[in-house]
């Protein structure tokens, strides 16, 4: 877990000092705010953030708010609200704004290090490389190539094609697709899961012969 740099955004400072300490003591670097300030996004084009603890009691803003606001912005990293928010609802809430999981406080903090450890060893499973058949995805460019030449997508289809090929030989709903990959897109029909596949299938396979994509009448698409 050396050199994962994590940004701890946590408005009492006895907590963001003990937060530092512990997870210093455990090899991670990390970036303390205590609020959401004009400098704190700035800090996703200056460091390479692996994990994001996010108070969602702040000063001025809601801790969801951020995220949600950054997720839109392309932005990626995963997240753990450790809060006192502890209402059913508001775990739910926390969910639905991308969090990877969810800490209530009062925390134990031998539990809060295990559980960071397990997000982010989720999400570096998101392998460098990923190779399925003849296709590659490089993620440091986010770039897909068959025989080394780079497949024109766009924006959707780059999700599209990822999402089949973390889900290898894996049926895949139409509903799923829609929620995975369009997410809060207003374009959320059936017959576009239908369009879009074909359009990818169309430049993936354009001579129709290697067959990576298949329709299953009533059901979805499996990536094979």
């Amino acid at each position: 877990m050396e050199d994962k740099v994590i940004l701890i955004v946590e408005d009492e400072e006895d907590i963001l000092e003990l937060l530092e300490y512990t997870l210093q003591k455990d090899g991670f670097e990390t970036i303390g705010f205590l609020n959401v300030d004009k400098n704190l996004e700035k800090i996703f084009d200056e460091e390479k953030v692996d994990l994001i603890l996010m108070d969602r009691n702040l000063p001025g803003c809601e801790g969801t708010t951020f995220i949600n606001d950054i997720r839109k912005k392309g932005y990626t990293t995963p997240v753990i609200y450790v809060t006192a928010k502890d209402k059913d609802e508001d775990i739910l809430e926390g969910f639905e704004s991308h969090a990877d999981d969810y800490i209530t406080k009062p925390f134990n903090v031998k539990e809060l290090v295990a559980r960071i450890k397990a997000v982010i060893k989720r999400s570096t499973k998101d392998i460098a490389i990923l190779k399925i058949r003849d296709i590659v995805y490089k993620s440091s460019n986010k770039k897909f190539f068959i025989d080394d030449e780079e497949l024109e997508l766009t924006h959707l289809e780059h999700d599209l094609l990822l999402e089949f090929m973390k889900n290898k030989d894996i049926l895949m709903t139409r509903e799923h697709l829609l929620n995975s990959v369009w997410e809060d897109s207003l374009d959320k029909k059936m017959k576009t899961v239908n369009v879009a596949v074909k359009r990818l299938k169309a430049k993936i396979d354009p001579d129709g012969e290697k067959n990576y994509i298949k329709s299953i009448r009533g059901e979805g698409y499996i990536f094979c």
